[in-house]
């Protein structure tokens, strides 16, 4: 017998709000001749240039797979409601993913050029979202093993 009621739409949530996170803009790092447009896949830059040569776009792959990572383990622990072990690992997991993800980003945005100006867009919330929303679901399933547990021992 299991119980899955809020744990799977605590995780969904965290699921989409991650696979948001990771193909929207971030917001705009001001360098001193260019602004760029800071996605998960990397820092390009906005407009072109009149004076000078225009840089190239800067690849961050790393924090695309670590955030398509922290959406997709939520998805796949929603279907691991039979091996409630399984599921709590994961859970486990995707809040390691997404404490990564936040601390990465974060890093990308500040340390990559010198002096450089940070604008964030609103979607930077979407990480503490989906951690909030991991440790919810989290208690959820010890709450829902403990209940089973307790029914186990009345039979």
């Amino acid at each position: 017998m299991q119980i899955q009621r809020w744990q799977s739409l605590f995780l969904l949530i965290a699921a989409i709000v991650m696979g948001v996170f990771s193909f929207m803009s971030l917001g705009q790092v001001q360098a001193h001749d260019f602004t760029f447009n800071f996605t998960a896949l990397g820092l390009c830059p906005e407009g072109v240039s009149t004076g000078g040569e225009t840089p190239g776009c800067i690849s961050t792959w790393y924090l695309f797979a670590v955030a398509i990572l922290s959406a997709l383990l939520p998805l796949i622990a929603i279907f691991c409601y039979k091996q409630y072990r399984l599921q709590k690992n994961l859970c486990l997991l995707t809040m390691l993913m997404l404490a990564c993800v936040i601390i990465v980003s974060a890093g990308i945005a500040y340390s990559s050029f010198d002096g450089a100006n940070v604008e964030w867009s609103s979607l930077v919330c979407a990480p503490f979202i989906a951690l909030i929303a991991v440790i919810m679901a989290f208690q959820r399933i010890r709450a829902d093993h403990r209940l089973l547990a307790s029914v186990d021992r009345l039979r």
